[in-house]
């Protein structure tokens, strides 16, 4: 299968950023953008952002998600948030493990599968996030490293064609770098790879997108490759002209 097959994705990581208003101006005027069929929108703001964009955007063609939560349903544990909780704000979708969480705030593979398996139980979509830092890639330790995070961030999730997953080269989020369009393929179809070996031929259906300093002058060149079925975007997606030029330029290829 390739990726004319899988419907694409592009989807908004806002990260700690916008304002209330500022999220809420951003969807209405998305929402106004003809989306084609065969491309899917997602957008991760805030959480606390989530319940009013959920008003704004419901019944309409673009899916909402939080940008993490825990993997209790409840208790103490102050400041967290739970899958139940995303549900009820109105969202379908979760970044489990982003490059940050895991290494900024020491976030583990196994951590992630156990939120990842919290988040599959209550109904709500994981988004995977997976890769190596800068060291690990000199060291050529690449394929090593994508694929423990891959085996160890699914090792408690049910198979499932609608999980995502992103390849997030962590030496490229937010540094203006950007992985080879050839470089991203081959370890986007790594990771394909090493999912068929735990999930069989559900593989093929999976989604897999490449993070880090995607931009409308490269997404083009990376749509092109079989694997990649779509990107998860930081800085460009903060503003509307910026997001909508790379998903204009990525489905138009």
């Amino acid at each position: 299968m390739q990726n004319g097959e899988r419907k694409k994705v592009f989807a908004a990581n806002w990260k700690m950023n916008l304002t209330a208003d500022e999220a809420e101006d951003f969807v209405k005027k998305l929402l106004k953008i003809r989306i084609p069929e065969e491309t899917q929108i997602m957008v991760f703001p805030p959480s606390l952002y989530l319940i009013a964009l959920a008003k704004i955007a419901k019944g309409r063609p673009i899916a909402l998600g939080a940008q993490n939560m825990y993997w209790e349903r409840a208790g103490a544990f102050t400041g967290e948030i739970s899958a139940p909780m995303i549900k009820d704000a109105g969202a379908e979708y979760v970044i489990c493990g982003h490059s940050e969480r895991r290494h900024i705030f020491g976030e583990s593979s196994e951590m992630v599968t156990r939120k990842a398996r919290a988040a599959q139980i209550e109904g709500v979509i994981p988004l995977v996030c997976i890769g190596e830092t800068l060291e690990e890639r000199q060291a050529g330790e690449t394929l090593e490293v994508l694929q423990s995070d891959t085996l160890s961030s699914l090792a408690a999730v049910d198979a499932d064609p609608d999980i995502i997953i992103a390849y997030e080269p962590v030496w490229a989020i937010g540094t203006g770098l950007t992985a080879t369009p050839q470089d991203a393929e081959s370890a986007i179809a790594y990771i394909r790879s090493q999912i068929k070996e735990i999930w069989g031929k559900t593989a093929e259906r999976i989604r897999i997108l490449y993070g880090g300093s995607v931009r409308a002058d490269n997404i083009d060149e990376l749509m092109r490759c079989p694997n990649i079925d779509g990107a998860l975007i930081g800085g460009a997606s903060l503003n509307l002209e910026s997001f909508l030029e790379i998903v204009t330029n990525g489905t138009n290829i």
